[in-house]
């Protein structure tokens, strides 16, 4: 005897979803989810509630985005500059390249270095000798004494 497969609906979405959920309100949400088409049937004919796609299309609907996509960066995730760094093991202090593309540097830039009592200024050189482009690098919050 061969098996017939119930029609399996669309998902509602937008204001029909939230119209249906609000109808529906005495249900559990794996029902309600069910109820607005958030479901698969597996080969075997178990019914698998989508519940994640319901809940995004829940969240859709009222508006509310939790995806911050900044359109001003490459549009891809990763970290983000936290405008600190600490001294390596071997002494070096390395500059990730976020700071390097934001100050739109090249390889092959030059600095003049000078070190004040607790900080650390970086003074581009042009080809002419150094220019205005002054950068900051280290600036501690505790006093340190003279020696």
């Amino acid at each position: 005897m061969a098996k017939t497969k119930s029609k399996k609906t669309e998902p509602i979405e937008g204001e029909a979803l939230l119209q249906k959920v609000k109808e529906l309100g005495s249900l559990s949400r794996e029902e309600k989810a069910k109820a607005c088409g958030y479901y698969t049937v597996t080969k075997t004919g178990v019914e698998r509630v989508n519940m994640m796609q319901f809940l995004n299309s829940l969240m859709d609907a009222e508006g509310i985005n939790l995806d911050s996509k900044n359109k001003e960066g490459s549009g891809h995730g990763g970290r983000s500059a936290t405008f600190r760094l600490s001294v390596q093991a071997n002494g070096n202090l390395l500059i990730g390249s976020a700071y390097t593309k934001q100050m739109g540097l090249n390889p092959g830039d030059e600095f003049e270095i000078s070190l004040g009592r607790k900080h650390i200024h970086l003074k581009q050189i042009d080809s002419g000798g150094i220019s205005n482009n002054t950068t900051n690098l280290v600036e501690e919050d505790t006093d340190v004494e003279d020696a």
